[in-house]
């Protein structure tokens, strides 16, 4: 008897156009915060943590466009540590040219400005950063991991990283150290802390990528 193939039962659907929403503090610097959530997560999951760690910077929260089995995501995954290659990078390329729409509608110098992901949306900024080099300069990524089934040979001598692994994250935090060394390699400056903790993210992240920026936590 022939063995039956697996098939995939995902429902994926993609909105048309990322949904973004603006947060302006009563008294704002010239810092810039885009905030990109976890799997599940939406354009204000991240507000209240990217306060405490730069109560002064304006926020940009941006949500997915990928909705996989009702989960809303940066990308299409295969397994939970195995993502489709094609649809990170179409994905980043949208996400680029949204980018750039959006900054000049802003006025807003993306060279300037601190990108902060949560792991799904952490791994985003971490591979369009590879795919788009210049686009990212400096990034808080949060319990990331590499997506990227190949390192990309490009220049990231310019771009700064703060990677925050947790410890008790029995799956994702063994694939923390190759983001690390694929970053590295292209020349990036990263700064690799890991703290007692799981999946989640807390007070103790806000601390650090608050001395990382410069700014006091609240």
């Amino acid at each position: 008897m022939l063995q039956q193939a697996s098939v995939s039962t995902d429902v994926v659907t993609r909105e048309s156009g990322f949904v973004h929403r603006l947060y302006r503090p009563e008294k704002p610097s010239d810092r810039t915060i885009i905030m990109m959530h976890g799997s599940g997560g939406d354009e204000t999951t991240l507000a209240a943590l990217a306060a405490s760690i730069a109560p002064d910077a304006t926020l940009i929260g941006i949500r997915g466009r990928v909705v996989q089995n009702g989960v809303k995501r940066w990308y299409k995954r295969i397994t939970p540590t195995e993502f489709d290659q094609q649809d990170v990078r179409a994905e980043a390329d949208a996400f680029v040219s949204f980018l750039t729409t959006m900054a000049k509608e802003q006025d807003l110098d993306l060279s300037k400005v601190t990108f902060l992901g949560y792991s799904n949306g952490a791994n985003l900024i971490a591979a369009l950063s590879q795919l788009h080099p210049g686009v990212v300069r400096k990034a808080v990524l949060l319990r990331p991991m590499p997506v990227l089934a190949e390192a990309q040979q490009v220049d990231l001598s310019d771009s700064r990283f703060l990677t925050i692994a947790g410890e008790n994250d029995k799956l994702y935090y063994p694939f923390a150290p190759k983001l690390e060394t694929m970053l590295r390699g292209c020349g990036a400056s990263v700064e690799a802390r890991v703290i007692r903790s799981g999946h989640g993210i807390g007070e103790e992240d806000a601390r650090i990528a608050a001395e990382w920026l410069g700014s006091p936590a609240k």
